[in-house]
């Protein structure tokens, strides 16, 4: 096989990669370990097919919104697009040897090539900058992490890399309180002298108001359009442009210049449907943890339909249409922003 067709197939199993870690970048280290497995498999037949495959190193990992400053992955944090990432290696001395930069796609991945076999066994991977895509999320930058060698054969390596964090200048107003408060002293109760005198009783604490965030609540796009609930765009922006949350399909639909805000008064044609709903399930995704959709499904279900047939557009947008609307069980929970 030519030198031009190893290079192109290269590229493939990069893409490959780049997609089949998405899938199962957000779930537990059980599957992560199962999907690098699968995966290990389908590239030990790739290279044992390829006759003269060249010698590559390839590196990813993704990076997320550590909303509430904790330095660990949890349920409030999201994949952050637009980041860069730096890989700097160094030699014993502590002198860079090689460093490369990369960019995080819609879905908050990366993915580097290095041509050969270097050693990156004494590399690291760190948030270098921000992008349009991290609103206030890129503040400061997390720890760096080192690469791990994953898979080595046929001239091929595989690093991968463990969550890079970024993280906003403050935590957000939702995120739980610290599990381990500071005890209050032990005072020891003396005889009170005479004559005692009683303190009134103390009126009754009022009760904690329920987590926002964990409350169930779905609301349809009227609602996210209205000025006094734009407050409740936490995690998007509403000047984002949709080609950067949606991706190419979506910019090959809409446009590279329509916003989230614009998205959300598309009617009268089923692809505007869709996305107006879309939009919408993916507002509804980041205000709630019992929404039916989380965000990364928002995003894929609408990609599924977009590269099939009408009827595939309208079924899908119906389906987000009645998640938006609670199902006839759950209402709106937004309040007027203050």
């Amino acid at each position: 096989m030519s030198t031009t067709w190893t290079t192109i197939a290269s590229l493939i199993m990069l893409k490959f990669y780049d997609l089949f870690a998405f899938w199962f970048i957000l779930y537990s280290p059980s599957f992560m370990d199962l999907a690098h497995k699968l995966l290990f498999t389908a590239l030990l037949i790739f290279a044992a097919t390829i006759d003269g495959t060249q010698a590559a190193a390839m590196v990813s990992g993704a990076v997320f919104c550590d909303q509430c400053k904790d330095g660990q992955r949890s349920l409030f944090d999201y994949p952050l697009s637009g980041m860069k990432v730096t890989i700097t290696c160094a030699d014993g001395t502590g002198q860079v040897t090689m460093s490369r930069d990369e960019t995080t796609n819609v879905f908050g991945n990366y993915v580097m090539r290095f041509d050969g076999t270097p050693d990156l066994s004494n590399c690291n991977a760190q948030v270098s900058g921000s992008g349009e895509g991290s609103n206030d999320c890129g503040a400061t930058a997390g720890p760096a992490q080192n690469l791990r060698l994953m898979f080595r054969m046929f001239g091929m390596e595989i690093y991968g890399v463990d969550s890079l964090l970024s993280e906003p200048s403050q935590p957000m107003s939702f995120c739980p309180r610290s599990s381990n408060p500071v005890p209050a002293p032990i005072i020891t109760p003396t005889r009170p002298p005479t004559p005692t005198f009683r303190l009134p009783p103390l009126p009754p604490l009022p009760p904690m108001p329920p987590l926002p965030f964990s409350e169930a609540s779905a609301c349809s796009h009227q609602y996210w359009t209205m000025p006094e609930y734009k407050c409740y765009w936490r995690v998007l922006n509403p000047e984002t442009k949709v080609s950067l949350i949606f991706g190419p399909l979506a910019a090959r639909r809409y446009g590279s210049d329509m916003t989230l805000w614009e998205s959300l008064q598309g009617r009268g044609d089923p692809y505007k449907t869709l996305l107006r709903e879309a939009t919408t399930a993916l507002l509804n995704s980041y205000n709630t943890l019992q929404f039916p959709y989380n965000s990364i499904g928002v995003v894929t279900r609408t990609n599924w339909a977009l590269m099939g047939s009408t009827r595939g557009v309208l079924i899908t947008a119906l389906r987000f249409i009645r998640a938006n609307s609670g199902s006839g069980r759950v209402t709106c929970k937004l309040t007027p922003c203050k």
